[in-house]
């Protein structure tokens, strides 16, 4: 199969009067309710596709990505963030993989995108973090952005995830060689920075006013997903609990899963919780913007992303 055309930096512009330089917005916004939700794309990650299914032949993943004309062997995986305004809260979840990281110059843009979207980083009361991976806390590492928080921003973390990184386990992950020395330097940094402001949660926890974090474990011990709900409306942010691989094969275990068995009953879980209750899901790594319904098809699930609205 030929490779597939791809870009190997962000698209940009100068159209109009916006000075971002970039030719998108890339944040897509719904209601839940009395609940506004904003998704941002922070970039994409480029990976290899094998870290997508460690547990499967080479046969049987070759066959998903041709079927979806993608290459064979490095995957663009989506990353995104998202923002929640409830009452006089505004909730940040997670917050991109920031700089630093030259394998992935395509990526580390949430900062820029919330300004560019008239978003005030001090406006920000509480943030969630997933887990503590670097595409998640790596956004609040860079340079100066403490400085734009305010001082008593909430940073809510699940007492698992704390816990885990003091002494992080890798040996059931199928990460690229650099990438572990660099999870354990961001999250170092991460608590280096924030440990005054973290709070820590059990298994859940209210953040806002019909916004809640409650505890999957599998993809890291602590790792959490968002509910957001209102008037009868729901979505869940899931972090990295399903990649779109997982629609199709549940049971396909990721390589930056610190927790593979746990966290294939953990996703098995969320999609049918989502597919019987009709509810809307998000997702760190569903192409952006990732939001959409799931559908039971046989043992598996089917994605319905929404039909945007201009």
């Amino acid at each position: 199969m030929s490779a597939t055309l791809r870009n190997t930096q962000p698209v940009t512009a100068n159209l109009g009067k916006d000075d971002s330089g970039e030719l998108v917005s890339s944040r897509y916004a719904v209601r839940i309710g009395d609940l506004d939700v904003v998704l941002i794309s922070d970039g994409i990650l480029p990976l290899p596709t094998s870290t997508l299914s460690t547990n499967v032949s080479d046969a049987d993943r070759n066959e998903w990505f041709d079927h979806r004309f993608l290459q064979r062997d490095m995957f663009d995986w989506a990353l995104n963030i998202a923002l929640v305004r409830s009452g006089d809260r505004l909730v940040l979840i997670d917050s991109g993989v920031g700089d630093g990281f030259e394998y992935f110059s395509r990526a580390g843009r949430s900062v820029l995108r919330l300004e560019t979207a008239g978003i005030d980083l001090a406006a920000i009361t509480d943030i969630v973090i997933t887990h503590m991976h670097m595409d998640h806390v790596g956004g609040l590492n860079v340079d100066g952005v403490k400085a734009k928080l305010r001082p008593d921003v909430r940073i809510h973390v699940a007492a698992a995830e704390v816990e885990f990184w003091k002494h992080p386990d890798f040996s059931r992950t199928v990460m690229p060689e650099a990438v572990p020395p660099a999870l354990r330097k961001a999250a170092a940094r991460f608590m280096e920075l924030y440990r005054g402001n973290i709070v820590q949660f059990d298994q859940t926890v209210e953040v806002a006013a019909g916004v809640t974090a409650r505890v999957t474990g599998g993809h890291t011990p602590g790792h959490c997903v968002v509910d957001v709900a209102s008037k009868g409306d729901k979505l869940t942010f899931v972090g990295d609990m399903i990649f779109e691989v997982g629609f199709d094969h549940p049971d396909w275990q990721n390589g930056f899963e610190h927790e593979p068995e746990v966290a294939m009953a953990a996703r098995i879980a969320l999609l049918n919780e989502a597919a019987e209750a009709g509810s809307l899901l998000a997702a760190a790594h569903i192409a952006f913007p990732s939001i959409g319904h799931v559908a039971k098809n046989g043992e598996s699930f089917r994605f319905v992303p929404v039909q945007w609205d201009y």
